[in-house]
């Protein structure tokens, strides 16, 4: 039975942490604390301060004190826009460059948006359509529309592709109760310590409703937002010249993000096609992921997910109070707190046979929740910045998990040495 007062303090509690207002640079990630932050490897026009993070989004557009921003509220249309983001006042590249390389720093680094614009907006949905011989078709009007707007798109991408000198794409798709802010805070922590690879694109959806009930309203908008998350991915999946796409989803997100996948493998199969060439993900990466056990063993096995994906890690910490506050509403185990001992053995044995997809318990993770790891934690900070940077699979030199059944690993202390 849950113990309402307890349950009310931790939502209030999770709900300031995730929409905290002030965010400070991630700690150093252990990889980089013995030699340095790879700036060398870096290309000339992303050793700045404040480097542009792109984003789409469908959440309701605002403005705060004049600035452009985004809300809880949804918006029928997509837009893709980009922001600059602040790497700490009086900071410059030397200076933050030698920060990224050192376990303990002399001061914080504070994020901050130094201005965020719109550079386009999709149409809305539903595009209008007419019924011909029974079947819903797009307006010749609506068609027009959507491929102007989609070669737009495309060419930015493009455009940024060659500034980044790789043709690969890293998304971040946050979780419940996310301000737009505090997505574009985790994404730059992600981007940057993966060696600022490819081209950074927040997809930030509707999530943030707040209150006690909140939890409640950001499952249904992550329902609403899964149709525009698949037109982001098929729009960058159709692009000649981009070569990967990196996802890394947390909590929430990881549900948007794998009912999305769920349907586009499915179509794509439909058209007898193989889905990880066409969809080209390379690595998915779920933190923290607020799903149902269940759901995900259907999702991974019975509909063959894992084999549509390059990779797919899953990070999983018991001590999560988030996801336990979650799995007492929903009623249902989270995967997210799962450890490999607790599984059944046929269940062990099901996953197993996933050989693009581990699973890795994270320990000693400290914080108000445990739930915000993916970005607080240098042992998976490492992690994820090497899946990135190498498309590494666990066990090999540069990631060096500790198996403990199958492809179930831990994270040794101080990892990855």
């Amino acid at each position: 039975m849950i113990n309402l007062r307890r349950l009310i303090l931790l939502m209030a509690l999770i709900g300031f942490s995730a929409c905290s207002s002030v965010r400070v640079l991630a700690p150093t990630p252990n990889v980089f604390t013995n030699g340095g932050y790879p700036q060398g490897d870096i290309p000339p026009a992303y050793r700045t301060t404040q480097p542009s993070i792109f984003y789409v989004t469908d959440r309701y557009e605002e403005r705060r004190e004049g600035d452009l921003s985004y809300g809880a509220e949804r918006s029928s249309s997509m837009a893709f826009g980009v922001s600059t983001v602040s790497f700490g006042e009086g900071q410059n590249w030397q200076s933050l460059s030698s920060a990224s390389g050192q376990a303990k720093r002399d001061t914080k680094i504070k994020f901050g948006i130094v201005e965020s614009r719109e550079i386009l907006r999709f149409d809305k949905t539903p595009i209008p359509f007419e019924v011909v011989n029974g079947r819903p078709v797009r307006t010749p009007e609506a068609v027009a529309s959507y491929n102007r707007k989609r070669a737009e798109f495309q060419d930015h991408i493009r455009q940024q592709m060659r500034i980044a000198n790789r043709n690969e794409v890293v998304i971040f798709v946050p979780g419940f109760n996310n301000s737009f802010e505090d997505g574009l805070y985790s994404l730059a922590d992600i981007w940057h310590f993966s060696g600022r690879r490819g081209v950074p694109v927040l997809y930030s959806w509707p999530s943030g409703a707040g209150g006690l009930f909140g939890y409640f309203t950001d499952r249904e908008s992550g329902e609403f937002t899964v149709f525009h998350f698949k037109e982001l991915l098929k729009q960058l999946s159709q692009i000649p010249e981009l070569r990967k796409i990196h996802i890394v989803a947390h909590s929430r997100g990881t549900d948007v993000t794998t009912t999305a996948l769920r349907e586009m493998i499915i179509a794509v199969r439909n058209q007898g096609k193989n889905p990880k060439t066409a969809l080209k993900i390379e690595n998915l990466v779920m933190a923290a992921p607020d799903l149902d056990f269940a759901v995900v063993r259907q999702r991974l096995i019975a509909e063959g997910f894992g084999a549509a994906i390059g990779q797919v890690t899953v990070y999983m910490n018991r001590g999560d109070s988030a996801l336990g506050i979650s799995q007492r509403l929903m009623s249902g185990q989270r995967f997210g707190t799962l450890m490999q001992g607790r599984l059944k053995e046929v269940d062990r044995d099901i996953f197993s046979e996933v050989k693009t997809v581990s699973f890795v318990n994270v320990e000693g993770v400290k914080g108000l929740t445990g739930h915000a790891y993916y970005r607080t934690n240098r042992n998976v900070l490492s992690d994820i910045g090497t899946i990135i940077r190498d498309s590494a699979r666990p066990g090999s030199k540069s990631r060096p998990l500790a198996r403990l059944q199958g492809n179930f690993w831990s994270m040794p202390k101080e990892y990855p040495f």
